[in-house]
């Protein structure tokens, strides 16, 4: 099976989806591996460290994806890519498949095995694949690093001989994976941290990293079966502002997580809650590529509105690349190899397994996935 690795395409993308240690992996099962050059150059790692655990190199990214049985990426493909490859082949990245009609339409019709990394399910046994945790994890941190450094004050107390300085306040909007990982970063850094759930199964998770849970009567709440917050409704999401605005006023940073599977992120930080902020405090909004949590920010942009500076800027995993690298890499040779058949040296989709049900979005000339036909069927009725 020939199995390649294009260099990203997609803007300011610095993310590199296979580093040589899970080609080496992949190459001992039989695997045959074709990077294109370049692949490693924002990891500053040379052809030859691929060449060296057994990968090909082929300068000619058209070639690559023509002669392509599978394709490993990070991000979804251009048009003209997908009527390159050939019937039959796997492709494996991120896709938003909820927003690109269009898209999965060329996939159907090229008989092309899409699958998408953000449909994998969250079970135990997938969370060695489980690309949104693991890329969440980085940007929680790479959220409260950037903050801290735009905020004009330090983040923890300090007792000095010219007086007492107090910590800085920071609200975390969204315990989800990245919400937990800004609570604890802040923590390490010496902030005062909250932080605010609609899932109120949340809140032990909160207190055991330090953070006050902020506690706001919305009536009847959860989560999906994917772990996900479920959509408020408007009274709820009006509840939700009320009783958070306070806690922004006070606050010197704000980082919003809070994102719907499938669907545009909520605005949850009102325009007018941000001009009820201190001057010189710092919003993060790590929803800005789903739509913004935040009202006012831009995505790849950090705009201010009366002193308060809002970081809209996308991709935050690729600002410390080489564990976004790593981890994405691992997410995806765990994927392969949960599928490969070593005697036949063959990736296999097993309909029946509950990961690929998940993931796999077309095959054979059908979208399979039942979720992503649900959602295309209701938009066209």
């Amino acid at each position: 099976m020939n199995l390649a690795v294009p260099r990203e395409v997609h803007p300011g993308e610095v993310r590199v989806a296979l580093i040589p240690e899970h080609v080496a992996k992949l190459v001992n099962s039989g695997t045959k591996v074709v990077i294109e050059s370049g692949l490693g150059a924002p990891l500053r790692i040379a052809d030859e460290k691929y060449t060296e655990v057994g990968a090909s190199v082929e300068a000619d990214h058209n070639q690559l994806i023509q002669n392509a049985d599978m394709v490993l990426r990070i991000r979804k493909p251009l048009p003209e890519e997908v009527a390159q490859m050939k019937a039959g082949c796997i492709y494996i990245s991120l896709l938003d498949p909820f927003n690109e009609r269009e898209l999965i339409d060329m996939f159907v019709a090229k008989n092309i095995s899409a699958i998408s990394m953000e449909m994998i399910p969250r079970i135990t046994r997938a969370q060695k694949m489980d690309v949104l945790s693991s890329q969440a994890n980085l940007a929680g941190y790479v959220a409260v690093i950037l903050a801290a450094e735009r905020l004009d004050k330090i983040l923890p107390m300090m007792m000095t001989p010219a007086g007492t300085i107090s910590p800085a306040r920071v609200f975390i909007i969204g315990v989800g994976v990245a919400g937990l990982q800004a609570i604890a970063t802040a923590k390490r850094l010496g902030a005062r941290v909250e932080a605010f759930d609609t899932r109120p199964v949340v809140e032990e998770q909160v207190k055991s990293l330090g953070a006050r849970f902020v506690k706001i009567d919305l009536g009847e709440t959860g989560q999906t079966k994917e772990g996900y917050a479920k959509a408020l409704t408007e009274e709820q999401l009006r509840k939700q502002r009320e009783g958070m605005a306070k806690v922004c006023a006070s606050s010197d940073i704000v980082i919003t997580t809070a994102q719907l599977f499938g669907r545009k992120a909520p605005v949850i930080v009102t325009e007018d809650m941000v001009r009820g902020m201190s001057k010189g405090a710092v919003i993060v909004d790590l929803a800005v590529e789903g739509g913004g949590n935040v009202a006012g920010s831009q995505l790849d942009e950090e705009t201010e509105v009366d002193g308060i500076r809002i970081i809209g800027l996308g991709n935050l995993p690729g600002r410390v690349t080489v564990h976004a690298s790593q981890m994405f890499s691992s997410n995806l040779y765990n994927l392969v190899e949960e599928f490969w058949n070593a005697e036949e040296k063959r990736f296999e989709l097993n309909f029946e397994d509950e990961i690929v049900k998940g993931c796999v979005i077309t095959h054979q000339g059908k979208i399979v996935n039942e979720m992503i036909a649900k959602h295309f069927s209701a938009l066209s009725g």
